[in-house]
């Protein structure tokens, strides 16, 4: 069985499967009810870690996690994503990591957020027209000053995060990495080299049908779904690998939280593996 437990940094405790965040409505309404129950549900169930960012909603998701779950019951890590910034008339986001820009967006989140410090900041892409010095400069100041305890990186390349590591310490890196998609192999692997969290974002997705076919075939066989399977083989491809899987419901949210549970043996995680060959 895949360890139900992983310290960011190593020393925030998080269990293995998160929440991500993103798609809960936050317009005012029975939408938004409704993400409220779907956030507070994922804390009755046990889920510690729940990924939230700016760009989501320009800071709505951030203020629809507080008011679902503050005061934050002990042992729950909310982290968060800046760097980006809406520009244009059509309000277009951009990438933006100057450094005074990443200090606002700091200090806004805090506030949405209601908290004091952010345990796990992430950047949520590496501006190409700040210099990277600039950006990880800034969250490195930020942290000193206690207000985010520690920094992540999110879609780089194995040598942007040896780059990164240089200025300031990584605590996670949140790229792009699911059953059928490996494309960020050399990246897991560059993490679990150095204890380093990989968050995966799209956790979960399907590709041509003979894959589907396969996973399906995989679920029926364990009965349970494809989604759990999915979850369940990334939980096992690595100790560093931290699912956010997310959803708008709660039948979707238990089915999530459940593939924790799921155990695939060597046989089924070997026909899976044939899937996606690694990048």
């Amino acid at each position: 069985m895949a360890s139900s437990g992983f310290r960011i940094g190593g020393d925030l405790e998080v269990g293995r499967l998160g929440f991500g965040a993103m798609r809960l409505p936050t317009e005012p309404g029975p939408g938004r009810e409704a993400s409220v129950a779907v956030a507070r549900r994922a804390v009755e169930l046990g889920v510690t870690l729940i990924d939230t960012a700016y760009m989501y909603g320009g800071g709505a998701n951030e203020e629809l996690l507080a008011e679902a779950l503050h005061p934050y019951p002990d042992g729950l890590l909310v982290t968060t994503k800046i760097g980006l910034t809406r520009s244009g008339p059509s309000g277009e986001w951009k990438l933006d990591g100057r450094p005074e820009v990443l200090r606002d967006q700091v200090e806004q989140a805090l506030r949405r957020l209601r908290v004091e410090r952010i345990e796990l900041l992430q950047l949520h892409r590496i501006d190409p027209d700040t210099p990277p010095a600039d950006q990880l400069g800034a969250l490195r100041d930020l942290r000193a000053e206690g207000k985010i305890g520690r920094i992540g990186l999110s879609e780089v390349s194995v040598g942007e995060l040896k780059e990164a590591r240089e200025i300031v310490d990584v605590a996670s890196v949140q790229n792009r990495y699911n059953l059928l998609d490996r494309e960020h192999e050399p990246v897991l692997a560059a993490c679990e080299a150095e204890g380093i969290a990989f968050l995966p974002w799209r956790p979960v997705a399907w590709g041509e049908s003979g894959a589907r076919a396969e996973v399906a075939a995989v679920a029926a066989e364990l009965d349970a779904t494809p989604t759990q399977v999915a979850l369940a083989w990334l939980l096992g491809r690595s100790p560093v690998i931290l699912p956010i899987p997310g959803t708008a419901r709660i039948d979707h949210l238990e089915e999530n939280v459940a593939a924790e549970d799921l155990h695939l043996s060597q046989a089924h995680r070997d026909r899976l593996d044939q899937l996606s060959e690694p990048a």
